[in-house]
């Protein structure tokens, strides 16, 4: 990335795997920042990101890409290329396992990774609620992997966080409302838990603030937001938005999916909060009303 004078006195920030909560962090992010995003096949540059051009398997471009620039911040935020273990192997662990490499290896030492994790990582299923002193015992192979990669980052020696996001919507992420349109969402009382794509940026960017500040920060956080409810709740509330009936009701769709209870867990964001972090959409319904407020 080609350095201006300005550019020179900002901290430079890095993200790996730079997709859509990369670029939103870019669009909040200050003017203290210079931020360059990572990818195979990147978009056009930004007023306020640059890319480059890099294979994140490839270690020697990745560590080429490290050798370049002595980048403040480090944020890992990626994206398997196929839903499979391999796949989540080399997106999360292999990545991880080439950056720390080729921090050492260049004696690059910024001051802090943050790495993008998921709630998958927990493997309750009965109604209980998970913080980030819960037991971390994943059935899936995407919560292993995302597991192991989340110690290859706190295992690195450098000032290091993790942040577990929750399930991400937002726009671009309308798979539920067009459920709901075209009729084919089906009632259920599994709990979903939730957080806006914008939250998310959001959470990332005051974390990086608070460490500027010289905050301690713990090893991991839980990003979520302040309302773990239903599916069908969500669901219904959707419908009365957009004037939709539904065509089953929740009693018919657990019966038929083998549900006679509450299932999956309620995810807490109470460390995040205590930070003092504010979600922006604290709900399910503050988020989709703006999502909705520009399809409508």
């Amino acid at each position: 990335m080609m350095l201006n004078s300005d550019n020179l006195s900002k901290e430079r920030v890095l993200i790996v795997g730079c997709g859509d909560i990369g670029a939103r962090f870019a669009s909040m992010a200050p003017d203290l920042y210079a931020i360059t995003g990572i990818r195979r096949h990147p978009p056009m540059n930004t007023e306020c990101l640059r890319y480059q051009v890099c294979d994140v398997n490839d270690a020697d471009a990745l560590g080429e890409i490290i050798n370049q620039t002595a980048f403040s911040i480090i944020i890992i935020t990626m994206t398997p290329s196929e839903p499979t273990d391999s796949g989540y192997e080399r997106a999360y662990v292999q990545t991880c396992k080439y950056l720390i490499g080729s921090l050492k290896k260049y004696q690059r030492e910024p001051r802090l990774l943050l790495f993008v994790s998921s709630t998958g990582v927990y493997g309750q299923n009965a109604g209980e609620w998970v913080d980030e002193s819960s037991p971390t015992e994943p059935e899936s192979f995407s919560g292993k992997r995302l597991l192991e990669a989340e110690k290859v980052i706190l295992d690195s020696g450098f000032a290091s966080s993790v942040i577990r996001f929750s399930g991400i919507y937002g726009p671009g992420r309308n798979r539920l409302i067009d459920q709901v349109l075209e009729g084919r969402a089906k009632l259920s009382s599994q709990i979903t838990n939730r957080i806006h794509a914008d939250d998310c940026a959001a959470a990332l960017l005051h974390l990086i603030e608070l460490h500027r500040q010289r905050t301690q920060l713990d090893p991991i956080y839980l990003a979520t937001d302040n309302a773990p409810v239903t599916l069908s709740e969500v669901i219904t509330w959707l419908a009365q938005q957009l004037g939709k009936s539904l065509a089953t009701s929740i009693s018919e769709t657990d019966a038929l999916l083998g549900n006679t209870e509450n299932k999956n867990k309620f995810c807490s964001n109470q460390r995040l909060l205590a930070t003092g972090f504010q979600l922006r959409y604290p709900t399910y319904q503050e988020g989709y009303a703006a999502i909705l407020a520009t399809k409508i």
